[in-house]
């Protein structure tokens, strides 16, 4: 299916408008951090009522319902899909809880957003579309990167062939220092990896998205782990985090061959000696280059390179700006079969390379991505 760029301010302005009919009932799985990320978003959207949270956690769920309202709280989602019946399913879970209310939700007859990473191996991402596909139910993956206006504004050139053939990409998502120290991010068994599957999934996602969506064929890479798992006194931001149960890597270098030709390379760092943070990342094409932060294009014009720069690409870049602009696509995606911008096939994608990355890190060789 042709992929089409989207207009971040439009879709901003349609959550303004007054809302009258059937509204679309959706269940929070996971009342976490990111849940709030959601809520807020979802409170924009006025075709929308959220009817039910889910969390086995009891602090959560008292959380949850005194800063939303929301009544129909439940630590068992199996229970929540019977005795609610929603309409869709916003997966807020640690990654390792991604698949199994995914699929309850589609089996349930339920529309489901996930966030991202997927999953935690493709196999699982492959049963979630299953499940989603049997039902005849929507699925997207909260990939709310791609949405981005810099992300849209490359891509709108990708598309009017402005950059030639890509060739090359080099993605960076790179933290001086920044461990998370709260929720279970350093846990390999509940979050599948450390800085590769939860921050360098953004970078890659919006990348491998902007380059048109090549089929990955190969992967190699390394990881490393030298600060994560020892106690720090060095000042930062995020201090204090639990190195007695981390198990993730601080940095992961991968590369992703495609079908096409085309290579990409990935840096991701909880804990990197830089001079600051990176998120960005750069390419070149044929006919010309670019980067995404700030946005540029460099080509050849009458006989001169060029450095390009555009004076507006819009102004939803907010990170919970980019939560409304995902939520509406989803939502717009259930209710009036709108085009998914990040639907369950890409996920998969994603997931395969960040999988492959990992499986060849622990092979000591390049992989083959099937």
């Amino acid at each position: 299916m042709a992929e089409k760029s989207v207009s971040t301010d439009s879709l901003a302005m349609e959550a303004a408008k007054e809302y009258k009919g059937r509204k679309f009932r959706v269940a929070i799985v996971g009342c976490g951090g990111v849940a709030q990320m959601h809520m807020t978003a979802l409170r924009q959207l006025p075709e929308v009522e959220v009817v039910a949270g889910v969390d086995i956690r009891a602090d959560r769920i008292t959380a949850f319902q005194e800063t939303w309202g929301v009544t129909k709280l439940y630590k068992d989602w199996k229970k929540m899909l019977k005795e609610v019946e929603p309409d869709g399913v916003s997966v807020c879970t640690p990654n390792g809880v991604h698949a199994a209310p995914s699929i309850d939700a589609a089996k349930a007859g339920c529309h489901v957003i996930c966030e991202k990473p997927m999953a935690m191996n493709p196999a699982e991402c492959e049963r979630m579309i299953a499940a989603s596909k049997k039902a005849g139910r929507k699925f997207t993956i909260g990939f709310q990167y791609r949405y981005h206006p810099n992300t849209q504004f490359l891509k709108r050139a990708r598309d009017h062939g402005e950059f030639g053939d890509i060739m090359f990409v080099k993605c960076q998502a790179l933290r001086r220092r920044g461990i998370p120290n709260w929720g279970v991010f350093g846990q390999k068994k509940l979050q599948g990896g450390g800085p590769m599957i939860d921050i360098g999934v953004h970078v890659l996602e919006m990348a491998h998205y902007f380059m048109g969506s090549p089929k990955p064929i190969a992967a190699s890479g390394n990881v490393w782990t030298y600060m994560g798992n020892k106690p720090s006194k060095v000042v930062s931001h995020w201090p204090n985090w639990d190195y007695k149960t981390y198990t993730v890597e601080d940095l992961a270098i991968g590369q992703i061959r495609f079908t096409n030709g085309a290579l990409l390379q990935i840096e991701a760092s909880f804990v990197a000696h830089i001079e600051k943070d990176v998120w960005n990342f750069s390419f070149l094409g044929t006919k010309g280059g670019g980067q995404w932060d700030p946005p540029m294009v460099f080509s050849d014009h009458h006989d001169t390179m060029l450095n390009t720069s555009p004076y507006y690409v819009g102004s939803q870049s907010g990170f919970q700006e980019l939560f409304v602009l995902k939520l509406r696509n989803w939502v717009d995606g259930c209710m009036k079969n709108a085009l998914l911008e990040a639907p369950g096939e890409a996920g998969l994608a994603v997931q395969k390379m960040l999988d492959g990355v990992y499986r060849s890190a622990t092979a000591g060789r390049e992989v083959t991505i099937r």
